[in-house]
């Protein structure tokens, strides 16, 4: 009997800042592998659902899987646990498997911390948990599968990491028909999310990512990713997207190579991506506009050149203002993507970054606050010099202080956060630009605007 499988992408913790909801890419292509090896596969996704704990249980209650795996980031870690703990409940049978970003790095913990909970799967999941169900399927044990960690009895096995996949594209497109496709809408369109390559080739203090893909830059061929394009835009008449590539233009002829892809297909769709300040030019700002972009995600990160050496950026403040310079000349979107309270960080460079932004003038920001995610160097740093104030995963939303600097209180790090946003949005000439420019980002931008006036306004009542 072919075994059923349900993913679930866990609900925000309450109270805590929230992304508009996309396909979760990790849970859709576990679930395009396992439906291309005849698995029967469904997806509760309580983030797009809006739905509660309690109507999660009543949800899986219909259906009786033999496996329930939910993914997780560090915000959604603790929510996680209690899906798996409310799978065991409705189901006392099924293996209840957890992966992600997160409990890659906290994997034995995650077990320790709820006996639920049953597999761990760390960094790349498709080939393990397409060994793993085919374990379970012949009465197996799975004790022994790479890349996992699981209990063996009273004992917690962690077997060696799984080696990447390097044939990206050998894997089938993510089963986007899975998810309530509606419920993704923003401003009435879906932007349908798409990632071009795993790895990467830098080694930022603060990022997860390269430990969990590993630093190396693994890449789909462009006829591939175009190939997805155009496979969802005859399915689901999709006309917007966005790479989640960590640095799209890392391998700029690979960009050209899409770019010329999608103006061979004449394909009439519009697109944004995010990249590094040193990882463009104005040709390929240019090539790529022709191909339809429309915005680019610009990692400022700082406006002191002490602060960005310590992120291991590798790069200056020139850099960025010539970025923005050439994107504004070809005619993009542009959003700055800005990381403040960063180990070093003073009142003083805060200052620089948030001046540099509002020089720079972009569509949009995010002012982001420094997270010690685990498995970061910049995690190992706040623990070791005693900084760490805050252990409470519900909170680590990017928008919260978690570590107090010598140099800055949490609350000032908090107030000076605000105070950027309340500068950069509420001008009246920036408002009535972004509204002009209408489409998502424009309705975006102007309804986070009045968002921050009436929030400026509640502050002085």
């Amino acid at each position: 009997m072919t075994l059923h499988v349900t993913l679930v992408n866990p609900p925000y913790p309450e109270g805590s800042h929230q992304h508009p909801p996309f396909t979760p890419l990790g849970l859709g292509y576990l679930a395009a592998v396992l439906e291309k090896n005849n698995y029967k596969v469904d997806v509760i996704d309580c983030q797009a659902l809006k739905i509660s704990y309690n109507e999660f249980k009543t949800e899986l209650s219909k259906r009786k899987p033999d496996i329930v795996g939910t993914t997780s980031t560090t915000l959604t870690y603790k929510s996680a646990l209690r899906i798996a703990t409310i799978a065991k409940q409705v189901h006392p049978e099924c293996l209840t498997l957890l992966g992600g970003v997160h409990v890659t790095f906290w994997d034995d913990k995650a077990l320790q911390e709820c006996p639920d909970l049953d597999v761990v799967v760390r960094k790349e999941g498709e080939i393990t948990i397409l060994e793993l169900v085919e374990l379970l399927e012949a009465g197996k044990d799975f004790y022994d599968v790479l890349g996992v960690t699981c209990r063996k009895g009273e004992e917690i096995v962690r077997n060696p990491d799984r080696p990447y996949i390097e044939d990206l594209d050998s894997l089938p497109f993510p089963a986007h028909h899975l998810w309530p496709i509606e419920r993704l809408k923003k401003y009435g369109d879906v932007i349908f999310p798409l990632m071009t390559s795993r790895g990467c080739t830098f080694w930022c203090e603060f990022c997860s990512a390269v430990r969990m893909f590993g630093r190396g830059y693994r890449m789909r061929s462009a006829k591939n990713v175009v190939d997805e394009i155009e496979h969802l835009h005859k399915t689901f008449g999709a006309d917007k997207f966005t790479f989640y590539d960590d640095a799209f233009t890392v391998d700029q002829s690979r960009v050209r190579e899409i770019c010329r892809e999608l103006h061979d297909r004449k394909l009439n769709v519009t697109w944004d991506c995010g990249t590094r300040v040193d990882m463009i030019t104005k040709d390929l700002l240019q090539t790529m506009k022709d191909a339809g972009c429309i915005a680019v995600w610009l990692g400022v990160e700082a406006g002191s050149q002490h602060v960005i050496d310590a992120m291991g950026k590798g790069f200056t403040p020139n850099k960025t203002k010539n970025a923005f310079k050439l994107a504004k000349e070809v005619g993009l979107i542009t959003i700055a993507s800005v990381v403040l309270g960063f180990p070093g960080e003073t009142k003083e460079s805060a200052w620089e970054t948030i001046k540099l932004v509002e020089a720079l003038d972009p569509d949009d920001v995010g002012y982001y606050i420094a997270t010690p995610y685990p498995g970061t160097p910049m995690a190992d740093t706040v623990k070791k010099m005693g900084w760490l104030r805050v252990t409470d995963f519900d909170k680590y939303d990017t928008a919260t202080p978690i570590f107090e600097l010598p140099t800055m209180s949490m609350q000032e790090l908090r107030e000076l956060r605000e105070h950027a946003f309340h500068r950069f949005y509420i001008r009246p000439t920036y408002i009535l630009r972004m509204f002009s420019k209408g489409g998502v980002y424009g309705f975006s931008a102007t309804k986070t605007a009045f968002a921050h006036l009436l929030r400026a306004i509640k502050a002085k009542l």
